[in-house]
């Protein structure tokens, strides 16, 4: 995809938050080139706050944003998620309360709220952030890893100690298409076990069997059973690329997660970041890559 992109027309949905359990009502609409994905908390004087890493005020068990002053937003990752890997550029996220709704937990319903709203290019060149050197955070056997590649890949392992778990993997080229088939479905998921502890954390208030996954000490509690086998290593898959949407920027490299969650994948983004020799700035050239299927991308200077 050689220019950036927006919505061609203002979508809406309404749900509850899966933490916080509150109503809310969320709108997408388009914005100009350069602008990014933005959020606007419209019951707070339309404050504006970007989807960046320099906004992520906390990372457990969702990755939350703030405003310099105290304004909040819970729960960004399923919706970062589908916008980073169906290639929306820029868009103006509204919505009247402090969480983002959980719908059914996959990020299914929000690639179907694209698609009502239509993609629109523009005439500026989306610029990639390429990896030309390897970047890597580790901690107590959890690792995610950024290799180079003139491609956006991913691969992705995970371990649970559950009969319908176990070791899962997924290893995939993220196109627009691969995403919304493979992963996008893919729902959050907990077990029956860690319910009340997180209860009484003041978490998954809003959480009930219509929008997250419940494994029983045996089985699922969910009637429909699970859309895949490995649907916990899918789901991770797409949380990951909702934190990585905090970069700002369309990536090349392949991503390698072992077992890592939300603090390490906001880690890395931070790490990179910090550190330009990590990346460099490219564009693609139309008339190259009409010849060849990977062709590598222009630099810009």
């Amino acid at each position: 995809m050689y220019y950036e992109t927006t919505i061609c027309r203002p979508v809406e949905v309404e749900g509850i938050g899966l933490h916080h359990g509150a109503p809310v009502r969320l709108r997408l609409l388009p914005a100009p080139p350069a602008t990014g994905v933005v959020f606007i908390r419209t019951d707070l004087d339309n404050t504006h706050i970007p989807a960046s890493w320099e906004y992520v005020e906390r990372v457990s068990y969702a990755t939350s944003l703030m405003h310099p002053k105290g304004i909040f937003i819970s729960t960004t990752e399923h919706l970062l998620s589908v916008l980073y890997s169906m290639r929306i550029d820029n868009v103006y996220v509204e919505l009247d309360n402090l969480e983002l709704p959980i719908l059914d937990g996959s990020g299914l319903p929000f690639v179907e709220l694209l698609r009502r709203a239509g993609r629109q290019e523009s005439r500026r060149l989306r610029r990639y952030m390429r990896i030309i050197k390897p970047i890597r955070v580790e901690s107590n056997g959890k690792t995610v890893t950024i290799l180079p590649s003139d491609r956006f890949q991913l691969r992705c392992h995970n371990y649970f100690n559950h009969p319908l778990v176990g070791e899962q993997n997924l290893e995939m080229d993220l196109t627009p298409a691969h995403y919304a088939r493979e992963i996008a479905p893919a729902r959050t998921f907990g077990f029956e076990y860690e319910l009340d502890q997180m209860r009484d954390m003041g978490l998954i208030r809003g959480a009930s069997l219509e929008n997250a996954i419940c494994f029983t000490r045996g089985g699922v509690a969910n009637p429909g059973g699970l859309r895949f086998p490995d649907e916990c290593c899918r789901h991770k898959a797409l949380d990951l690329m909702g934190d990585l949407a905090l970069i700002g920027r369309p990536l090349l490299g392949c991503v390698v997660a072992e077992k890592a969650g939300h603090a390490m994948h906001v880690a890395l983004v931070n790490k990179l970041m910090s550190d330009p020799s990590f990346y460099e700035m490219v564009t693609f050239d139309r008339s190259s890559t009409q010849k060849s299927r990977h062709a590598a991308p222009a630099l810009v200077s």
